[in-house]
């Protein structure tokens, strides 16, 4: 009988310990001031309770609320709260489910007989701080399936009874604090008394398990923090980040906008919007033409056999735009969902040799997914969007020099747009459990190796995240950090083995034999429409110059120097500029602040001493004046800064 296991901690500093000796009795050994933050731990990088009884030799590792898997479980516990603060208040409601998201957590609710519209949210919110006082601890219980089935039962709650039909005995637990039983596989926090501050920012409906057939239930969203003084700044930054939101600036700015009759999620760009993307477009297409990318056009539908070959149809037909059927046979088509398949037909063309390889193809395409109506939001959730897809096929031994290339290129896309705050992600295979995947066993090796080499050569710190992978491949995220530090997943590098097995693409090796190509994704952007939204409340409308919708206006003093002001536009104009001329009969006063809510970063004002001594009063977004200059040092400066988001 095993007497002592070894415990290795990250440091790979190793001692002995009795058997079933708890996480938390660990942590007092090693560090008071860890014991006093630590809300969670991992053994073998599967997450526990603290109060998890060690019975093997292990990897431990500790968690605080300064990482995201402390955050995580900190804010699952806390919809646990939420729950029992609402059930002490509006007695006999049914609880759904409850999980941690991005920033906070929600709980599906159904209240039955109590007047959602009434709800007090600030008396719920009062309670769970009186509650977490209790210090009351979160206990596991395991339980059968006939014992879950009688509690939940005699609690009428059909949700938690739903649930239940999908498990199996062995693997239901309950966790109970103060007065409240819950369905969940945890982990939690130790106790309650972490939970210092809460807001409940938002009531919404959802429908139970996502049907629209079934019932709607009442979402609360909300957040909590250890200290109050992180939730203040939370809110700060939510009133930030409702002056920065997409949609309102789309509309103050002429971006975009959506028309019900065109249909929902369906994005009609505007001659300002426009330019934005094309520009980004043109920056791509420059970049990857350098790069040695071949582009192409294909079209925005396909036969449902290219979507059945690639696996597409199976695993999203049901939730896509249904076939189109045509009148003369039974041929079915759909909207294009994916702009894979139709590159994968590309490469299909003609026979390749290795010689050629690799082969870059690249299209701005637009593809189309359906997004039930209460999923859509603004750009950043829509039906009908433009990836910068691109698909390199390439030898097993290139997949490391194109990943870097693909790499240097997100980078440079973060850095012309001023995204510098970023990190990265590298998702392989689960560690235990090979069999999800396809291909064969040595290629992943491979693979997964030539990505994190290309990180290490790269000096990049990324999380390696084991189990992530897709089941055709490993891949690489970059996720930024905008200017309210929220989190944007943007670029993503993803290894394919799949889709050249399903259209049995090949090419001649060395060896004069056919071989299957590698397939690797790309796109920088992503979807146009959602890296847009990103970019404009990052930057709060205040785009760079070169993205400018209008760079520069004119402004004139009064009538007698329009002809002088005329002049200058047209000079800017067929020079290249994007310049307007403000001619209205307005103080200039209200000329600039109007130019200053319609953020054009340039502002010439023009008058009699101006003209007459052939200069021009410049003005920049967010400096103030700049000074008097002659029109070709301005298009000096105009021209260096235009210069710089390509360097």
């Amino acid at each position: 009988m095993i007497k002592s296991i070894k415990i290795e901690f990250p440091d790979a500093s190793v001692k002995s310990y009795k058997v079933g000796i708890t996480c938390l009795e660990i942590l007092k050994t090693i560090s008071n001031s860890l014991l006093k933050k630590t809300l969670v731990a991992s053994l073998d990088d599967n997450v526990v309770d603290l109060s998890y009884k060690v019975l093997n030799d292990s990897k431990i590792k500790f968690y605080s609320w300064d990482d995201d898997i402390g955050k995580s479980t900190f804010w699952h516990s806390s919809a646990h709260l939420l729950a029992e603060s609402i059930e002490s208040i509006y007695p006999g409601v049914k609880f759904g489910i409850g999980p941690s998201i991005a920033n906070g957590f929600y709980y599906d609710i159904d209240f039955d007989k109590y007047d959602t519209s009434k709800i007090d949210l600030e008396k719920i919110e009062n309670k769970i701080i009186e509650l977490s006082r209790t210090k009351s601890e979160y206990v596991r219980e395991e339980i059968s399936k006939a014992d879950a089935i009688k509690f939940f039962d005699n609690k009428t709650d059909n949700l938690k009874l739903d649930l239940l039909k999908d498990l199996n005995d062995g693997e239901i637990t309950f966790y109970k604090q103060g007065n409240f039983i819950d369905l969940c596989k945890g982990p939690h926090i130790p106790n309650t008394s972490f939970i210092k501050a809460v807001k409940i920012l938002n009531v919404a409906g959802a429908y139970w398990r996502g049907d629209e057939k079934n019932k709607q239930l009442t979402r609360l969203y909300a957040i909590t923090f250890p200290k109050q003084k992180e939730l203040d700044n939370y809110l700060l930054k939510l009133e930030e980040a409702k002056k920065r939101d997409h949609r309102k600036l789309g509309k103050d700015l002429d971006l975009y906008f959506f028309s019900d009759k065109v249909g929902q999620g369906l994005p009609m760009w505007l001659p300002n919007g426009n330019i934005i993307r094309e520009n980004l477009m043109n920056f791509m297409r420059n970049e990857q033409i350098n790069l040695g990318y071949e582009h192409v056009s294909t079209p925005h539908i396909g036969s449902k056999e290219l979507y059945v070959t690639s696996g597409h149809y199976e695993k999203y037909g049901e939730s896509s735009f249904q076939p189109i059927k045509v009148p003369s046979d039974n041929d079915e088509f759909l909207l294009k969902p994916m702009n894979c398949p139709h590159h994968c037909e590309i490469f299909n063309f003609k026979p390749h040799s290795y010689k050629e390889l690799p082969i870059r193809i690249a299209e701005f395409g637009t593809v189309y997914r359906y997004e039930k109506s209460g999923e859509l939001h603004g750009m950043t959730r829509v039906r009908g969007f433009t990836q910068d897809d691109a698909h390199i096929f390439c030898t097993i031994d290139q997949v490391k020099s194109e990943v870097i290339n693909v790499m240097n290129l997100i980078i440079k896309v973060f850095k012309a747009l001023l995204f510098d705050n970023y990190k990265v992600q590298v998702s392989l295979r689960d560690k235990k459990n090979h069999d999800k995947y396809i291909g064969d066993s040595k290629l992943w090796d491979i693979a997964e190796n030539d990505l994190v080499e290309a990180i290490k050569e790269k000096s990049i710190e990324a999380n390696i995240v084991y189990g992530e992978a897709a089941f055709y491949g490993p891949k690489i995220d970059f996720i930024v950090n905008d200017s309210l530090d929220r989190e944007w997943q943007l670029g993503t590098v993803q290894v394919d083995y799949q889709l050249p097995k399903r259209f049995n693409l090949n090419f001649i090796n060395k060896n004069n034999k056919k071989d299957r190509p590698v397939l690797i994704h790309r796109a920088p952007f992503g979807s146009m429409e959602r890296f847009i939204a990103i970019l404009t409340e990052h930057c709060e409308g205040n785009f760079p110059l070169w993205l400018a919708p209008k760079q520069l206006i004119i402004l004139p003093i009064n009538d007698k120097v329009n002809n002088y002001a005329f002049g200058v536009y047209d000079k800017l104009s067929k020079n290249g500029f994007r310049c307007s001329l403000d001619k209205r009969v307005e103080k200039i006063s209200k000329k600039i602040r109007d130019a200053e809510v319609m953020k054009i970063p340039y502002m010439i004002i023009v008058g009699e001493n101006e003209m007459n001594s052939s200069k021009l009063s410049i003005r920049k977004k967010g400096e103030g004046e700049i000074g008097k200059m002659s029109l070709t040092e301005l298009e000096n400066i105009l021209n260096v800064e235009l210069l710089n988001h390509i360097k």
